[in-house]
């Protein structure tokens, strides 16, 4: 494990981004990019760290999600199976740590979409969804899931609400399965050519589970936090920009 000093402030933005994210069930791994982009954490540290805590709270999201009634398999099956073999193949690649973060600037700004500007679907207004054009997404999500280090739920997640084939919390229970399937895959593939995590893994697990716990089940069984949606918005933001602009 690689040593760095991570002050409190880290955790509970941590907590409060997980606690976010699995709100709409998403595993949070843009958001732990963008917070270890704030906090100078290196890129080899960066993808293995956010897919492991993606991990523990894409499930949380998702056990949550499916007790509510929302998962719908027959639209999870074709995106998994698509993503999940180009999910490895991404995390077994070496990305030039400029690019990474140039990538990871414009990824960051679909999430802000999403929670700020994308609606959810009435159920009356579903379309039925196309089996080839969901495993044609699925490859290309896959791939950048495992190349930059994210589970895929921020560009699932809005393209089912998008093509109107899932609405909010049924899009929230299919994302957060196939977030952590394809983590474990891009994962599997980092491991592969080796990886080092921060010190203190447990603590950061332990805080974003928390925070995902909550989150799942206000999502699954409340309401949704909209101001601090906001915040986050704000945050993922800030990031973006650090990444775009200075690329450090």
């Amino acid at each position: 494990m690689m040593m760095l000093d991570i002050p409190i402030i880290f955790y509970l933005l941590l907590f409060v981004v997980a606690f976010l994210y699995a709100n709409v069930g998403h595993g949070g791994a843009s958001g732990y990019l963008a917070l270890m982009a704030l906090f100078g954490f290196a890129p080899e540290q960066m993808r293995p760290t956010a897919l492991l805590l993606n991990l523990f709270v894409s499930l949380t999201a998702f056990i949550q999600f499916y007790r509510g009634g929302f998962f719908l398999h027959r639209l999870f099956i074709p995106f998994a199976l698509s993503s999940v073999p180009l999910s490895f193949l991404g995390g077994t690649l070496t990305v030039d740590a400029i690019l990474y973060k140039r990538v990871l600037g414009l990824l960051l700004l679909v999430p802000i979409g999403r929670f700020l500007f994308v609606p959810n679907v009435q159920k009356e207004k579903l379309r039925a969804d196309h089996t080839g054009l969901a495993m044609g997404i699925g490859v290309g999500i896959g791939f950048l899931s495992g190349l930059i280090g994210i589970g895929g739920g921020i560009l699932l997640s809005p393209a089912l609400l998008l093509l109107r084939w899932a609405d909010q919390k049924q899009a929230a229970a299919v994302s957060a399965l196939f977030i952590f399937v394809n983590s474990l895959a891009g994962l599997g593939g980092q491991l592969m050519k080796g990886v080092g995590f921060v010190s203190g893994m447990i603590a950061l697990v332990a805080v974003a589970f928390a925070g995902g716990l909550l989150g799942a089940w206000t999502g699954a069984f409340k309401y949704g936090q909209s101001a601090l949606k906001f915040i986050l918005a704000g945050v993922l933001a800030l990031a973006a920009y650090k990444l775009l602009q200075t690329g450090a």
